[in-house]
């Protein structure tokens, strides 16, 4: 296959559930060797998606490949070459974390002294030698989730769903799969992501997908889309509420937002810089302190929250 061909696609893709339509025509569609990070919110489809497409599922209607092969006419086919790390830990607890590995790789079908090499390969990259021999129950969470996704690798996929994987770590833990992560990226893995953590698909996507009531309503890369929203913020706070009021009057239609909590103001930003000296210049002209200054880009979790916002307003009319 071409170096840049779809690997993962769906078209149409419907599900539902009785009256709950949770996909309502589902287009995606990830380039090998990519990742596709899929967003939305609680309910929106995100899990379903990959349940399907892991053929765990089966969807209603639409036609949803894995490299090439039909989750719906050669499911044994999608499942001999992908791997799938769920929302939690799917390890056998009583267990030790060689034990789990080894028991995956005869699962599928490597004779016994392959899936025992495949096994401390594993266990060396995912940092995982020194408890390799104690039970899984005595594991922490990361130590958990580093093996499940071991355990999903043991016969190098060249495709991987992973839903939430960092749900509930800390954030040491966090960045350890990250690395993880990037590092079977750089191998020239495809991996579908579903994430709650919008600074993580910002951090490793190549694209992203925003789901919301069973639709796409927002793809592209995490740049591309912090564009959608505009211009970055200036963000000037003051002393006291009023110099606050002082400012406000002073900026008059500048301002965009008064927060009189925080006693600030925000003023939406030009991208060239002026507005930022003429803004300073017409507050030192009036005789306006201020305590401090902030420039704001935009975040995915701006975006997220003010498309879904919009959906949702849309959804009530």
């Amino acid at each position: 296959m071409a170096k840049n061909d779809i690997v993962i696609q769906t078209k149409n893709l419907k599900k539902s559930f009785g009256t709950n339509h949770v996909l309502r025509g589902i287009n995606l569609s990830v380039p090998r060797g990519t990742m596709l990070a899929l967003l939305g919110p609680n309910g929106a489809g995100k899990t379903t998606t990959v349940r399907i497409l892991s053929t765990l599922l089966k969807p209603d209607s639409g036609d949803v490949k894995v490299e090439g092969y039909s989750v719906t006419t050669n499911p044994d086919k999608v499942r001999s070459v992908i791997g799938l790390t769920g929302q939690s830990a799917a390890v056998d607890e009583l267990l030790t974390g060689r034990e789990n590995l080894i028991m995956m790789g005869r699962l599928y079908r490597l004779n016994s002294k392959s899936a025992k090499a495949r096994s401390e390969e594993l266990l060396n990259e995912f940092d995982l030698v020194k408890a390799a021999s104690r039970p899984v129950k005595t594991y922490s969470g990361g130590m958990r989730r580093r093996l499940d996704l071991a355990v999903s690798l043991i016969a190098t996929p060249p495709v991987i769903f992973l839903d939430e994987p960092t749900t509930g770590l800390d954030p040491r833990s966090r960045l350890v799969m990250w690395d993880i992560i990037r590092k079977l990226m750089d191998r020239g893995t495809t991996i579908l992501l579903t994430t709650q953590y919008l600074e993580e698909a910002d951090q490793l996507a190549d694209n992203i997908v925003l789901i919301d009531g069973g639709k796409v309503i927002a793809e592209g890369s995490a740049k591309q889309l912090k564009s959608k929203l505009g211009k970055d913020r200036l963000v000037f706070s003051f002393k006291n509420l009023s110099t606050l009021n002082s400012a406000k009057t002073t900026l008059g239609s500048k301002v965009q937002t008064t927060d009189e909590e925080n006693l600030s103001v925000t003023l939406l930003a030009k991208g060239d810089g002026s507005d930022v000296g003429e803004a300073l210049k017409v507050l030192k002209d009036k005789k306006v302190p201020i305590a401090s200054m902030d420039i704001h880009k935009p975040t995915l979790d701006d975006v997220f929250l003010s498309l879904t916002d919009k959906t949702k307003k849309t959804r009530s009319k």
